[in-house]
């Protein structure tokens, strides 16, 4: 009696749970309504299996439960049950899956009107290309891929010469326009999912998968890696936003084609000479910091990064945070940086500059930092802390140690980092929250301290250090 009560309980509470719950689907923000009508199906059906399965199981219970004076009965066969259980599993498998095989037809089908999207996958960022006044994209290939060319993109193709290329993880579709997002992954497997399309699809290496969607709403939805592609995974994350036409026409419009990007000169350093003078006050002539005015060491850092952390001071990405006192100190200055070649220039100087050995402040248990580094940080900053290109990632091994825990903090904080513009500052927010206890900031800075790059050539020690 206690079991069949028990499973009453559980059928009833499970029915209440399914109704009653505030957890469900995300509201559709596309043309995949389809897609929840069969998930429905599926719950219908497979609630009823569930339902009816256990209060068989009840009725049996009570029905056959021991009896001292009842002999049970031996009967190998009931075909008129066998025909019975074979007609309605067959009608519950056809309900099951005939929606779905009707759904994958039209996921499969591209409308002939669909624009196209190219997304590129790969540990653990997205990036987006568009095909220019042509409608054609340009011709990529894998060994041309490197720090310069993350597309792969041939130089000589012409249909490639007005290709929009997108090197963040944020992208722009017009709503009720059909768009077919083309996916490539530099790397390993991904899975470009947004809930409120209901759509997803997984990239393979070496091949070309697609998938299509029609968005019926403007706003923001956030873009899932669904596919585990490494220890970044769940920092794998993007926005698509979704815009009236006309705003997309025109966002599109201001962006530069590849042909822009190859016609754009080098930075020149002597150029950034002259722009560095106002960052001398707190960095110092020679790069070499100041803690005192909490101003990190710059010489010998990627000027692609540095770049980067000047727009962002200049567009609010950073420094904005009301906890974010030193980085609002750096706005007025990156203001002061009219253009983005003024920011490339200045970063190109500031990256010749040669840096000082970093003296360690920090105290911690380097044996036990050098664990979690090499199992979390080293995917991205490379073992010696070398910084990588590709996934992003800046060179750590020239930074000061004091300053490194503070951005760490600052990242565990959710004062740096949740800027909706800075979509590589929000995955450090996401990994520093690896380290959980307050040590393992220290320890972490302490291995950094003892790493050194992998070309000597890269940090030269200046006179007088040791």
């Amino acid at each position: 009696m206690a079991i069949a009560i028990a499973l009453v309980i559980l059928v009833v509470g499970t029915i209440l749970f399914h109704f009653l719950s505030p957890w469900y689907l995300t509201p559709l923000a596309s043309n995949w309504g389809s897609i929840d009508d069969t998930i429905s199906i599926s719950f219908w059906v497979t609630g009823f299996v569930f339902v009816a399965v256990n209060l068989f199981m009840v009725y049996a219970i009570l029905r056959y439960r021991y009896n001292a004076n009842r002999r049970s009965e031996y009967e190998p066969e009931n075909q008129k049950l066998e025909l019975w259980l074979t007609g309605l599993t067959s009608v519950g498998i056809a309900a099951l899956l005939a929606p779905g095989l009707v759904v994958w037809a039209d996921y499969v089908t591209v409308p002939e009107d669909a624009h196209e999207v190219e997304v590129v996958g790969q540990q653990w960022h997205w990036s987006f290309r568009y095909p220019g006044a042509d409608g054609e994209f340009g011709q990529v290939h894998a060994r041309l891929v490197d720090d310069d060319n993350p597309f792969g993109m041939v130089p000589d193709d012409p249909k490639g010469q007005d290709d929009v290329l997108i090197m963040n993880s944020r992208v722009m579709l017009p709503v009720d326009q059909p768009v077919k997002l083309m996916l490539r992954s530099r790397d390993v497997l991904h899975n470009f999912q947004v809930a409120q399309f209901r759509a997803k699809m997984d990239f393979v290496p070496g091949q070309l998968s697609y998938l299509w969607l029609t968005p019926s709403r403007t706003g923001t939805f956030e873009i899932l890696c669904a596919e585990l592609c490494g220890i970044g995974h769940f920092a794998m994350r993007g926005k698509v936003e979704v815009l009236a036409t006309s705003d997309y026409d025109a966002w599109l419009d201001e962006q530069p084609t590849y042909a822009d990007l190859m016609a754009r000169p080098a930075p020149d350093p002597d150029a950034g000479e002259a722009l560095y003078a106002p960052c001398t006050a707190c960095h110092g002539a020679d790069g070499h910091g100041n803690r005192e005015l909490n101003a990190p060491q710059i010489a010998g850092q990627d000027p692609w990064y540095l770049a980067r952390q000047l727009a962002y001071f200049r567009d609010g990405a950073r420094g904005t945070h009301p906890d974010d006192t030193h980085g609002a100190e750096m706005r007025p200055f990156a203001a002061m940086l009219t253009d983005d070649a003024a920011m490339r220039d200045v970063a190109a100087y500031i990256g010749s500059l040669t840096p000082a050995t970093v003296r360690p402040t920090v105290d911690g248990y380097s044996s036990r930092g050098a664990r979690v580094y090499r199992s979390t940080c080293a995917a991205c900053h490379g073992q010696g802390g070398q910084g990588i290109r590709a996934t992003n990632a800046p060179r750590l091994v020239v930074l000061d140690d004091w300053y490194l825990k503070t951005q760490l903090n600052n990242f565990k904080q959710g004062i740096r980092g949740r800027h909706a513009d800075d979509a590589y500052g929000w995955q450090m927010a996401e990994m520093a929250r690896v380290l959980g206890r307050d040590t393992a900031v220290d320890d972490v800075v302490a291995y950094i301290n003892t790493l050194q790059p992998r070309d000597t050539a890269d940090l030269q020690p200046t006179e007088g250090d040791h």
